[in-house]
Parts: structure tokens; sequence; C-alpha cells
């Protein structure tokens, strides 16, 4: 609302210096600080989602936001502190000390808006004596930030490596499509909401000097009604809305990871932006690669004459360059040899490495030439202990 606009009706019975926590003779430096960290503490796209904190939030930063644009600005905050002062006081037909709207039927707004008209009314007095005519409600209804939405996507091993864009089949809550979601009649038009006099919220007592905002139950915090509901809407404004839209899955996704794509949620409501996509990313897994953070792992087999003599043998990476790895005599079932730059790429550019492990495989038959061998080689190690110090401590 510009300055020009005059006072509104629920200045009176908000303090706009407590929601900030500030004093009222607060420097507008400081009103300007205690702005700026209650609005990154509770701004949505710091509270995504929809549960009852993050709609806590959302609504917190809504109380912020109108707070600091009435007392941030000099020309605002000089008209409300003479609105307030004149409520305390009882001035002007104030009642003193606050008003009960269930106890003496006193309706701020009906000072301000066009019920006192015949009158004159507050909305005369104030518009005069601040240079802004009339007191006058916006038939602009106030803009909507779309809902976010969430989804899955499944995606291959080798694509979560290197990024992948994919094609998403959205259904999500939208603009009713006839009548764009004002809930009218097409063609029908709409009339300020006499509930909440265009403001889209109505001031409700707590007791005391306290009060709260509530979305207008007549209008819907739309701020215009219509007589005539859309008969497809049937007067919500929404409806159901399928599209398909591509995602860039970015590289070096992990499996379960959450991508915030902003901007590719629900529509918004008059001129509000949209919301946000939230996509939970599945990974199929590889048949011969796994993965261990930034690095990729491979079992390797080998035979038992390659472990104990030691060889050199080829492994495949995963852009299908085999490397050779070469096994010294002795390498033991399980150890891992690291080939560096054949794993998964960083977000820095840089590349994660390969981790061979080796299995030495036992045959689970013998050809008689090898059965031989294998006898022969025991023979040769009958001597060896090697479960000696599995005993050492058994008596003790």
């Amino acid at each position: 609302m510009s300055t020009s606009e005059g006072v509104r009706p629920d200045w009176a019975t908000k303090d706009f210096y407590q929601v900030l926590g500030v004093p009222k003779d607060a420097s507008a430096a400081d009103i300007k600080k205690a702005y700026r960290t209650l609005a990154r503490e509770n701004h949505p796209d710091s509270n995504p989602g929809d549960s009852p904190d993050s709609r806590a939030k959302h609504a917190r930063f809504k109380e912020v936001a109108e707070a600091y644009d009435v007392v941030g600005d000099p020309d605002k905050r000089t008209k409300y502190d003479e609105v307030r002062a004149a409520y305390a006081s009882g001035g002007f037909g104030f009642p003193r000390g606050g008003y009960d709207a269930g106890q003496g039927g006193f309706d701020v707004s009906d000072l301000f808006g066009d019920r006192a008209r015949s009158g004159g009314g507050l909305g005369d007095m104030f518009g005069d004596l601040f240079g802004g005519g009339r007191a006058r409600t916006s038939a602009q209804p106030r803009a909507r930030r779309g809902a976010d939405v969430e989804t899955t996507a499944t995606i291959g091993f080798t694509e979560a490596l290197e990024g992948v864009t994919i094609s998403l089949r959205l259904t999500s809550d939208a603009p009713c499509p006839d009548c764009s979601g004002t809930g009218g009649k097409p063609g029908t038009t709409p009339h300020i909401c006499t509930e909440c006099e265009g403001a889209g919220f109505v001031v409700v007592s707590t007791g005391g000097a306290f009060s709260m905002n509530e979305t207008c139950p007549a209008c819907g915090g739309r701020q215009l009604v219509y007589d005539q509901p859309c008969p497809t809407c049937q007067g919500s404004g929404r409806g159901m809305s399928a599209r398909t839209i591509q995602a860039r899955i970015p590289a070096g996704v992990k499996d379960g990871q959450k991508i915030r794509l902003k901007g590719k949620g629900a529509a918004g409501e008059s001129g509000g932006p949209a919301g946000d996509l939230f996509v939970t990313v599945k990974v199929r897994p590889h048949r011969t690669f796994g993965r261990k953070g930034d690095n990729l792992t491979l079992d390797v087999p080998v035979s038992f004459d390659e472990a104990a003599l030691g060889a050199e043998i080829k492994v495949p990476t995963l852009t299908g360059t085999p490397v050779t790895l070469k096994l010294p005599a002795g390498t033991p079932n399980g150890r891992t040899f690291r080939v560096r730059g054949k794993g998964a790429r960083r977000n820095d550019g840089t590349v994660g490495d390969l981790l061979a492990t080796v299995e030495v495989q036992v045959p689970a038959v013998l050809d008689p030439a090898a059965r031989e061998a294998v006898e022969a080689y025991r023979r040769a190690t009958s001597g060896s202990r090697l479960r000696a110090n599995l005993f050492g401590d058994a008596g003790s």
C-alpha cells in the first residue's frame, strides 16, 4: 500500500514494534536489522515444505513483512504512531485501551470503510489529515506463492554419475482453468469482500489488548468475492494440473538424494510466484560397480596362484577402458587396490577413485592334474602351523 492511501483499519489494533521485537523509539537501522534477522529465519525458501512448522514460519514471515512495510517506512510510521496513540487514548472515538468485538459490537473497520461514508467517518478524517483523501481498499487481490510439489525419479547408475535431463509428468494443485483461480463464474464481476473490507484477513481479538490476523472466512483471503461461483471449481478457485517438465539432475547425485528445482512447483495465484519442485532421486544399481561416496567399488575375482605368486590382471572401468592391476606375491584375500581418477565426478570437477577389492576364488571341482598339484602343495607345507595362535591361551 502506498502512503497516499492513508491508514488501514487494522493498524489501530496491531503492535508492529512487538512483532519485530523492537521498542517504539527504535532507530530505523535497528528496525531494519530486526526485520532482516526475522525474515531470514522465517522466509519460505529457508522453510520449504508444508509441515505445521513450515506453515507457522510462513505465517510469521508475513507478519514480519507487514510490520516492516509500515514502521520501516518513515511516512507510514508517523501515521501509524498517531493512529496507535489515538486508539490508546480513546481519541477520535476509539474505545480506550482496546476493544472487544464480542462485547461492545465495535468494529474498527466501521470507522474507515464504506459503512462510514454517509457521515464522513474517520476514513475521510485521516485521509484529509495525512493528504491521502478517502481511505481506500485496493480491489487488487493479493499475490500468493504456489505450493511446493514432491515427486520421485529413477535413473541409471551411469546417469547419476554423469548427470542427466529427464522428463517428469506432474499432477499438482493449480488455479482453476476456467476462472483462472478467481473462484467466480467467468464473465461475472467481483466486488470487494464486505467481511474484511478487501484486506484478505480479519482481526480477531484473543483477549485483553492482544489480537491476531486470520484469513477472511468469506473470501478465503482473495479480497474479492463473486455472487456467482465458478461451476467448474465450485468457487474454490483451484483445480488439478497435469504437465510435463524437463528436469536437470546434476552429476554425482546419490541414491535417495533430494533435488530442489526452484519455481517448478504449483503455479501461484494472482501473479504470485510458483512453488518449488523437490525430486527424490532413486539410482538403479550397476551389475558390476558399486559406489562409496565419490569412489566406485569393484570386486575382482583372482585365482589362488595369482594371489600367491603375484600377477598382472586387467580390470574394467566405468568408461570402458580397462586398467592393469599389479598383484604382489602373497596378496591376501580382501585387499583393496586404489586406481586414482576412475571414480565419480565431484561438484568441484575433480574425480574420485576406483577401489578394487581382491576376492581369492576356491575351485569347487578339481581335475586330476590340479588335484595332484594341490596335494603336492599340501605335503610341501605340512609343517606350517596356521592355527597355532588359536590355541595359545585356550587352557588359561
